[in-house]
Parts: structure tokens; C-alpha cells; sequence
């Protein structure tokens, strides 16, 4: 019992620092900026949570691009110590190439749990339609996930079905990340 308990703690604490990490590789992909001067009400929590190791890995390693590469290993750099920290309470264990396989896969997973999440969201807020920064920012970060789909799906009697059709997909992704999981005996 002790041992769930543990491992749920890792798995709250890895999921918000990682997909903090996530969170900001993804806004500085789509050029939304992060200072709170520019309207971004979540941009100091994501510095706060974030810098003390986005910085140093920036000194080492450079963007690509627009892919913020530093956001992108800090991130997985947090689930792969969760997955040691794991293997040290006797929850797993494995090859070294497995390990680094089952970070991947669990990164991938908090990838789509956020991109979920983000949709959701998204739908509430157009739903109720408040004028607040943070109904801008949601928008501008699900905008570009469900464009591609407006352009080939009508709308049917007024209503968008792109955000369902989103979420659906992101379902789809998430079984097959499963089978991946599972059938590779992890």
C-alpha cells in the first residue's frame, strides 16, 4: 500500500513537471509567447516550474527551429527519473534500452492525457464564452490542432464537430500507445 502510495505522488508530481515542460516546448512551437506582459496568464507559473532546468540544458543544447529541444529533454529527462526512481522501490525494472523505451512511450502518453485535457477545456470555454486572457490563450493553443479537421469537416446544423472528432483521434492514439505498451511486455 505504501508503495501505490508512493507511486502515485511520483505520478502527480513527474505529470505536472513534465507536462509543464510539454506545455512550454508546445506555446513556444506555436509562437505563443509566455511573459505575463504578453497576456499570458500561466506564463510565471510555467517559468517558475520550469527554468531551473529548461536553462541549463538550453546552455548545452540549441533549438532546432522552433522545436525548443532544452523543453523537449527536460521532460523526458523528469519521466525517466521517474521510472528509475520506480526501479528503485522494486516496481519494475529492465535493460537500459527497454527503460529509455518505456520513458519514451510514457512521454508520448503525456503528451496526448495534456493535448485531451486542452481540448476539453477548449470546448467548455466555447461553451460559455467568457472574454477572460485565459480563454485567448486555450484558443490559441487548440486552434491549430482543429483547423486542419474544419477544413474537411462541415459543420452540421451549426455545430463544429472538429473538437470531437479531435478527441476521438487522440482516444485512438492513446489505445495504440497501449498495445505498444503492453505488447512489448512492459
Amino acid at each position: 500500500m505504501l508503495i501505490q502510495m508512493a507511486s502515485l505522488i511520483l505520478q502527480v508530481i513527474v505529470g505536472m513537471l513534465a507536462g509543464t515542460c510539454l506545455l512550454r516546448l508546445y506555446m513556444q512551437w506555436h509562437r505563443i509567447p509566455l511573459a505575463a506582459k504578453a497576456g499570458n496568464p500561466l506564463g510565471p507559473f510555467i517559468f517558475a516550474l520550469t527554468n531551473w532546468l529548461v536553462l541549463p540544458l538550453r546552455r548545452i543544447l540549441p533549438a532546432l527551429g522552433r522545436l525548443d529541444t532544452a523543453s523537449a529533454l527536460a521532460a523526458y529527462l523528469v519521466v525517466l527519473g521517474k521510472i528509475g526512481l520506480m526501479i528503485l522501490l522494486g516496481m519494475g525494472g529492465g535493460e537500459w534500452w527497454m527503460i529509455m523505451w518505456v520513458a519514451f512511450l510514457d512521454l508520448l502518453g503525456l503528451c496526448l492525457s495534456g493535448l485531451f485535457g486542452l481540448v476539453l477545456v477548449h470546448v467548455v470555454l466555447s461553451w460559455v464564452r467568457t472574454d477572460s486572457p485565459m480563454a485567448d490563450w486555450v484558443d490559441r493553443m487548440v486552434l491549430p490542432l482543429l483547423w486542419p479537421l474544419r477544413r474537411i469537416l462541415p459543420t452540421l446544423g451549426g455545430i463544429d464537430l472538429s473538437p470531437l472528432v479531435l478527441l476521438l483521434l487522440i482516444q485512438l492514439c492513446e489505445v495504440v500507445l497501449r498495445h505498444l505498451q503492453y505488447s512489448g511486455g512492459f
